[in-house]
């Protein structure tokens, strides 16, 4: 647990590619931390089916709904009372997955740039978190972690999406300034199966956080976290 004297509300971001194990951290870190983890909504999207079937068309009322679904994400996150672990944030919907789809030529640029103007305008009424920690990874790392976790929905996902998705999460992070942010090298240090790596990572974020974190009770909570 974290010795928070006096008590402030903290949240904490994991961002991430697909398989780079956001939803694992933040199951972890929050029982290590005894906050709370909020995990990605994952409300149906009524436009995805004509998304798929014909991307140019859609592509932009889709994001445009998914925009709208994290605003209201983001309402729950800010009304809780406690502090929290969010898994993935609004921004890495508009700053990796709609801008893939606006330089892959699925989103014209004068909906893009209204896409933007929306999302810009959200972004600044929204509370920066205190911390977002980017979880990065290879592609061989995040193709043998997405076929290890079995969703059948993922097994073809191509290995150049992938790349193409870590380089705009490279970017989008070299030119994050809203928050302090905490880089992890996944293909290293893997805290879903290694526990001395899940206390590495466990500390430096208390760390960059300016918090204490009570290590035996720390390690007791992770090795609970099956």
């Amino acid at each position: 647990m974290l010795n928070e004297q006096p008590f402030q509300k903290r949240t904490l971001v994991i961002a991430g590619t697909i398989g780079v194990g956001k939803s694992s951290l933040t199951e972890r870190l929050a029982s290590a931390f005894g906050w709370t983890p909020f995990y990605e909504a994952v409300d149906e999207n009524p436009y995805l089916a004509d998304f798929y079937a014909d991307m140019p068309r859609w592509a932009f009322q889709s994001q445009v709904f998914f925009l709208s679904r994290r605003l209201h994400f983001q309402r729950t996150l800010h009304d809780h009372v406690g502090s929290v672990v969010q898994d993935r944030s609004m921004y890495e919907d508009a700053e990796i997955f709609a801008r893939n789809l606006f330089q892959g030529g699925h989103i014209s640029e004068r909906d893009y740039a209204t896409y933007r103007g929306l999302y810009e305008g959200i972004r600044g009424l929204l509370p920066a978190p205190d911390l977002l920690v980017y979880l990065r990874g290879s592609v061989p790392t995040l193709k043998a972690r997405i076929a290890r976790r079995g969703r059948p929905y993922e097994q073809n996902i191509a290995a150049d999406y992938l790349a193409r998705l870590n380089m705009l999460y490279d970017e989008w992070i070299a030119d994050w300034t809203l928050c302090p942010a905490l880089t992890i090298e996944t293909d290293t240090l893997n805290f879903v199966q290694d526990s001395d790596a899940l206390a590495i990572v466990s500390q430096a974020i208390a760390e960059r956080l300016g918090l204490s974190l009570t290590m035996p009770a720390a390690a007791l909570a992770l090795r609970n976290v099956e």
